[in-house]
């Protein structure tokens, strides 16, 4: 069950930084001189662990990804999310349940560790 928490707020986390700016404005940004306050480890470790969540997505099945990502990732509701896809609220409940537990599964196949 930690495990699973950890995931949802790897999500969240993930959520949060692509709001603010996206992975590959961050590749870019790489090169450019750090701010005052900012070390270049830090940002490393934001893209790295973006490039992981998305890989780890990537790996799952288009219906889990599709409702992790509007869900989550665009912070939908889950109503709101079903009638898009034409499901019912406790079908999208059940895909994002499984999709989690698939991306935690990725995730340990990648080797990435709580």
């Amino acid at each position: 069950m930690w495990l699973f928490a950890i995931i949802r707020n790897a999500v969240i986390d993930h959520a949060r930084v692509m709001r603010t700016r996206p992975w590959h404005r961050q590749v870019i940004d790489l090169g450019d001189e750090p701010d005052a306050g900012t070390a270049i480890g830090d940002r490393t470790d934001e893209v790295l662990h973006a490039w992981l969540v998305t890989e780890a997505l990537r790996r799952l099945t288009e219906d889990h990804r599709q409702v992790i990502v509007e869900t989550y990732l665009r912070d939908r509701s889950h109503e709101e999310v079903a009638a898009e896809l034409g499901v019912p609220p406790g079908t999208l409940r059940s895909r994002l349940f499984y999709g989690l537990k698939a991306l935690r599964v990725a995730l340990d196949e990648m080797g990435v560790t709580p």
